[in-house]
């Protein structure tokens, strides 16, 4: 099954994400990182979302670049969580050292639908960041725009869309199979 889940920063998702993958998961889970960090609040966070998986079963992969090569060493019969498609995008939009990559948002959206189509299980998540009313300048426009489309090019081809708002889960697609792993895992 694949599910996408977006919501604020900061409220949950992480949390919610992995225990619809442990739900899921009938073998190997594995987390794939994609942020790296740029500040002492970043790695806090990362440590934070370490600490919350322990004991889980998880293997984590790092991967803040070329998502599909994380698939080199793995099982595709197995779960995956995906955390996040904002900082994925981050790092492949405004590499470290170049130029900015303006077409990083059509190729995280193909290499995430194969990704998709890969593996059997899949919870992959994204931050919503457009409902501040701030006229942002043109290359953080160029950002959220790019990361609209991921989001939107996921929604499409997963069985289960939801998105996470101060605590609570709406559910977007997939309502009757939302309501299975509801009833056991919330």
């Amino acid at each position: 099954m694949r599910i996408f889940i977006s919501g604020g920063c900061k409220n949950g998702k992480s949390y919610i994400a992995q225990r619809l993958a442990k739900w899921q998961s009938k073998g190997s889970l594995y987390y794939v990182a994609t942020m790296r960090p740029c500040d002492d609040e970043d790695t806090a966070r990362i440590m934070r979302h370490i600490e919350e998986r322990e004991g889980w079963g998880f293997t984590t992969i790092e991967q803040p670049v070329d998502i599909l090569q994380c698939l080199g060493s793995c099982d595709a019969d197995a779960s995956f969580l995906l955390d996040s498609t904002t900082a994925l995008l981050a790092n492949e939009m405004f590499p470290a050292g170049k130029d900015v990559n303006v077409d990083a948002p059509g190729k995280i959206a193909g290499e995430l639908v194969s990704l998709c189509k890969k593996v059997k299980d899949i919870v992959v998540v994204s931050d919503y960041i457009y409902s501040d009313a701030i006229l942002y300048d043109e290359l953080t426009e160029a950002y959220r725009k790019g990361l609209a489309f991921i989001d939107r090019t996921l929604a499409a081809v997963c069985d289960v869309v939801l998105e996470i708002a101060f605590g609570s889960i709406i559910v977007h697609k997939g309502r009757e199979v939302s309501a299975a792993f509801h009833e056991k895992i919330f």
